[in-house]
């Protein structure tokens, strides 16, 4: 099991469980920062693009996609209107506490030390004899996840080229994703806490995940479904939930709905856009009022990036990680991940 507070499921499209802090979503921000529940920063609504807009291939959406991933974005926009989505997403989701709470001998049969949890490479591991509609669960919101993705990518390719940026050096963003054989798909759950205080005007003690900045493409994201009691609750909290530190180095909440589905930025598509799209450090702030206690959390993260021996060009006006990048300015998307955790977790294997 993940350690801490969240178990996680992931692989390619299935759960490899484990202590698995040094995943993708685990990079580091470029500045240090916290959530604070007592400042209560202000809530911001995430751009919305219809799911019949995003669809149309003709559309210029690249109003939308500036406000919401441009220079001055939020770096995550969301979709409404998905077909099947808000079903697919509550099958999913109510699933996590079941995996969680299997037999710790079953359980123990998921771990797989040799993919070295964060990595992308080894067979998917299934409770198939004791928990069979995972697998169809997890596949099927993963396949959506995806295929809504592939859409949106389009159109930053779209708006990226009207910017006079070539796309990608000749690889577009969606078709990056598109050959892809690495995308991982991630069912997080969050254990429900006994008690949970908050020290007034202090640190958040009790915050589900820290900042980082997503390194791969694009990020998938649900929104978060709560549950007491195994019956299904509204966020005990209103400062908790997604947070984001702008271009401006303000903090903000950010919403969407729970039947949209969310893309986030991830610093690889920043870098190869030359900074027309943008990844921002983003956190996940825990309830802390009276109401949270015995409080679980599940949700579902698709990260969608390159091909593990997709050869990537750096172009060097972008000064994220040039210490990790050769002269050519080549890597493969593989070697790159492999440093950049390296680089967060100093040279740990």
């Amino acid at each position: 099991m993940e350690a801490g507070s969240a178990v996680g499921a992931r692989s390619t499209w299935a759960p490899a469980v484990r202590n698995r802090d040094r995943g993708q979503d685990r990079a580091l921000p470029r500045r240090r920062v916290r959530c604070r529940a007592a400042a209560m920063p202000p809530s911001v609504r995430t751009v919305s693009i219809p799911f019949a807009d995003l669809k149309e291939r003709g559309r210029d959406l690249s109003g939308k996609i500036e406000e919401g991933l441009g220079p001055n974005g939020l770096g995550i926009i969301s979709i409404s209107d998905v077909p099947d989505f808000p079903a697919l997403r509550r099958t999913l989701l109510r699933l996590a506490p079941r995996v969680a709470n299997l037999p710790e001998d079953v359980k123990k049969q998921l771990e797989d030390p040799d993919s070295r949890y964060p990595s992308y490479c080894r067979p998917n591991i299934w409770p198939a004899d004791h928990l069979p509609e995972l697998e169809i669960a997890f596949k099927a919101l993963g396949k959506l996840m995806l295929e809504v993705g592939l859409m949106l990518a389009r159109h930053c390719d779209l708006y990226v080229m009207q910017h006079g940026v070539g796309p990608y050096d000749g690889e577009s963003l969606e078709q990056t994703i598109s050959r892809s054989r690495c995308h991982k798909g991630r069912l997080l759950y969050y254990f429900p806490r006994q008690f949970s205080t908050q020290k007034e005007g202090g640190d958040s003690v009790s915050s589900w995940c820290g900042w980082h900045t997503d390194h791969g493409s694009l990020t998938g994201l649900t929104c978060g479904l709560f549950m007491k009691n195994s019956v299904e609750v509204p966020c005990p909290d209103s400062a908790a939930g997604l947070y984001i530190r702008t271009r401006d180095n303000r903090v903000v909440k950010v919403t969407f709905g729970e039947d949209e589905l969310a893309y986030q930025i991830g610093e690889t598509t920043e870098i190869l856009s030359r900074g027309r799209l943008c990844a921002t450090p983003h956190c996940v702030q825990a309830p802390s009022s009276e109401n949270a206690s015995n409080v679980e959390r599940s949700t579902f993260a698709m990260f969608m990036q390159p091909d593990w021996n997709e050869t990537l060009k750096f172009p060097s006006e972008i000064p994220y990680h040039q210490e990790l990048i050769p002269p050519n300015g080549a890597l493969t998307f593989g070697e790159y991940s492999e440093r950049l955790v390296n680089k967060y977790y100093q040279g740990k294997t």
